[in-house]
């Protein structure tokens, strides 16, 4: 297919991170990451489970956006309480948006600069991301892929545990540690690489290894093969039009 956009593609690329999941519950946080979700509990992991966003498990996905006359679809109570029980219980994969993340898969999402007293620039602050990375599986959504993302030391503030041998908690390993993909504007990323390192997983149309390799700030594993990241069918895009009505996917890769 020729007629999608990029931000479809990615969408489409994000989605596969739940494919093997089973019935888990499923949360994506922002426009892409949430879509991605709906799109996976549509079409490819129908165990999946997603909320309303609010205090219900619902059984398909809400639209985004005002809801007009639209009806969620409610299974059952799922506040709070049951959410944590879920995080803790390790049956749940969230996709968050990083500001910066490091070779270690570590991940910050609170302030940049090394300061904390007198940060450049102050975001949400760490809230859950701690206990839920160490409890429950996670993946990355990072809509423009460059060097000041993907940081070349350490990233400002560690707000999610990595593949980092220094910061690891007494008694755990890598196996105790679950970072899935980061899905970028550029291509696909893993870490099954050697040691963890990130590796890249696919590379999206017309992007080339060196495009993705000059916009990282650390080394990554590059396999000798690497397949393109496929176009969305069109029953994916048939299904985005109905889970997206408005279209508010259009700037959520800054366009």
């Amino acid at each position: 297919m020729s007629n999608y956009r990029l931000v479809d593609l990615v969408i489409c690329a994000a989605a596969e991170a739940w494919h093997d999941d089973g019935e888990v519950l499923a949360t994506g946080i922002g426009v892409v990451p949430r879509l991605a979700a709906s799109l996976c509990m549509k079409a490819i992991n129908t165990d999946l489970m997603m909320t309303d966003s609010e205090a219900w498990l619902v059984s398909e996905p809400v639209p985004l956006g005002p809801r007009g006359g639209y009806q969620p679809r409610v299974e059952t109570w799922m506040g709070f309480s049951r959410i944590f029980d879920n995080v803790w219980g390790g049956r749940r994969h969230a996709m968050v948006g990083p500001t910066q993340v490091d070779r270690f898969g570590q991940a910050n999402i609170s302030c940049i600069g090394s300061d904390y007293r007198r940060p450049k620039a102050q975001m949400l602050g760490v809230r859950g991301f701690p206990g839920n990375s160490i409890n429950h599986a996670n993946s990355f959504f990072v809509p423009n892929h460059n060097s000041k993302v993907f940081v070349a030391g350490e990233v400002d503030m560690v707000a999610s545990i990595g593949y980092n041998p220094a910061r690891l908690p007494k008694g755990y390993t890598f196996a105790d540690i679950d970072i899935r993909r980061i899905i970028t504007n550029l291509c696909v990323l893993d870490f099954e690489g050697p040691d963890r390192q990130i590796r890249i997983r696919s590379l999206h149309p017309g992007v080339s290894v060196a495009d993705v390799v000059s916009n990282t700030g650390f080394p990554l594993c590059v396999p000798e093969n690497i397949p393109v990241t496929p176009e969305p069918s069109k029953a994916q895009l048939d299904l985005l039009a109905v889970l997206d009505p408005r279209d508010l996917r259009a700037t959520a890769l800054g366009a």
